[in-house]
């Protein structure tokens, strides 16, 4: 076993690559972020790979091909830290904890953009991966969703707007209660529909249909 960057300590397997067994975290609770995570969330430049997004986006040029800036958004940058559980129990006896977490990383990760894109230029798109459901459910109620989540996302998404970049967020499993609080945090693309998982399209597509129309309603009444 061994301790990540995280201060996640992580089970792999001897014989080959898999995805690691989370078996205990630094961060179980408000202390223990404060006192062993939030200190290091800085946004200092050696976090950043100038090279790879340089290269990256040179090929995409060269193709003639749209390119985005891919990376995780608050869900997924709190959950290797403390687990999913933790983190879920944060939400629901110590909201404020874990509030505090997505404000720091929703902060961090636009500083860090803006870092990278003054010296390498602007993408022509921002693609979030924020995994917030498995089979059949969220892994939050909409409620929590908004009240926790989305203000992380509308932060992150709306940067992303006043300058002209779409918003793909990419979410594996079943997130179709969160569907209508992602679209007022302002995504523009909800990536991948996982049938699996329970997702429906059309069911999707009627959903999102109504939600818009409640919201020109609301808006232009």
């Amino acid at each position: 076993m061994q301790r990540d960057g995280n201060g996640a300590l992580l089970r792999r397997h001897k014989l080959h690559d898999s995805t690691p067994e989370h078996v205990d975290f630094l961060v179980k609770d408000r202390q223990g972020w404060e006192e062993y995570a939030r200190p290091l969330l800085n946004a200092d430049p050696r976090r950043i790979d100038f090279e790879g997004y340089r290269k990256a986006k040179q090929h995409a040029a060269e193709h003639k091909r749209f390119f985005a800036w891919s990376g995780i958004n608050v869900f997924e940058s709190m959950h290797p830290v403390c687990g999913h559980e933790y983190m879920l129990m944060g939400m629901a006896l110590d909201p404020e904890w874990v509030k505090d977490m997505v404000t720091t990383y929703s902060r961090l990760t636009l500083e860090l953009q803006e870092i990278l894109f003054a010296q390498e230029g602007y993408p022509d798109g921002i693609w979030y991966y924020e995994d917030m459901g498995y089979k059949q459910h969220p892994f939050m109620s909409p409620r929590m969703y908004r009240e926790i989540i989305q203000p992380g996302h509308s932060l992150t998404i709306g940067w992303a707007h006043e300058h002209k970049l779409p918003v793909i967020m990419h979410s594996c499993g079943f997130v179709e209660p969160l569907v209508p609080g992602m679209l007022e945090a302002g995504i523009d693309c909800l990536q991948v529909i996982e049938v699996k998982a329970g997702m429906d399209l059309l069911r999707l597509y009627r959903i999102m249909a109504t939600y818009c129309l409640s919201w020109a309603a609301s808006t232009y009444a």
